[in-house]
């Protein structure tokens, strides 16, 4: 089917993952709006695209509803209807056993991970039902399938809603043309790492996924035709176990 021509909004497009689909999408000849919270990433993200294939920019909070709507009202006056939406705007904290855990951050990392991720998508769906087309993915994390230590409490808790999010708008839109896929990546080398609460080496980074390598899988997933849909996929560094 191909890219060419088609618009897609990308939350969490300033860094790591986010700003690697943005730019394989550009790539692939696709409109491409991205949004975060700061400005000065975004910019360096939309700096990096070529002039035939520019990428455009809003900062948003995906956590408060308002910013979400505004920014799909945003990308749609600026590009078009959005065909496709990819949700990547994510955090994690340092402190991510349950015994020291912030309430505050737990509330922090719901409220982004999984709330924003439901107001991006209630957002664009009635554009997409109208339509009776459109795709919406949802980069999770293995943390979102198989409870993790390393991700902690909130993290794990706040992508198995996402997750649960994901599926379940899946089946429900089915019909009205609409598919939503959940990517559940490994480690990936990304601004994410620094709030590890040991301190990742150069080595390890070297080895795990890169931002390019998840974005070459989204591109694949967003150029299959309508009637094709990868409902939910993990995708791995070699060196890390998954059971």
């Amino acid at each position: 089917m191909g890219l060419n021509g088609r618009t897609v909004l990308i939350t969490g497009g300033g860094t790591g993952i986010g700003a690697g689909i943005a730019l394989a999408m550009a790539a692939a000849g696709a409109r491409v709006a991205v949004s975060g919270r700061r400005e000065d990433p975004l910019k360096e993200t939309a700096d990096q695209s070529s002039a035939d294939n520019r990428i455009v920019f809003q900062t948003c909070d995906v956590g408060d509803r308002s910013s979400s709507e505004a920014l799909v009202k945003w990308a749609t006056s600026e590009l078009g209807s959005v065909d496709i939406l990819v949700n990547s705007a994510g955090l994690n904290i340092p402190k991510r056993a349950v015994a020291e855990l912030d309430p505050a951050d737990w509330d922090k990392l719901i409220q982004v991970n999984a709330t924003g991720a439901y107001n991006c998508i209630h957002a664009v769906l009635p554009q997409m039902r109208d339509r009776k087309d459109g795709l919406i993915v949802n980069i999770s994390s293995i943390a979102g399938i198989r409870a993790s230590l390393l991700g902690g409490v909130a993290y794990s808790a706040s992508k198995f809603a996402m997750s649960a999010l994901g599926m379940c708008v899946g089946l429900e839109e089915k019909d009205n043309g609409i598919r939503v896929t959940n990517v559940y990546p490994g480690e990936v080398e990304t601004p994410i790492l620094d709030n590890r609460p040991v301190q990742v080496s150069a080595e390890h980074r070297a080895r795990i996924l890169q931002p390019e390598d998840v974005a070459a899988l989204v591109v694949t997933i967003a150029s299959l035709p309508p009637r094709a849909h990868v409902p939910e996929i993990v995708i791995k560094p070699t060196i890390q176990a998954f059971a």
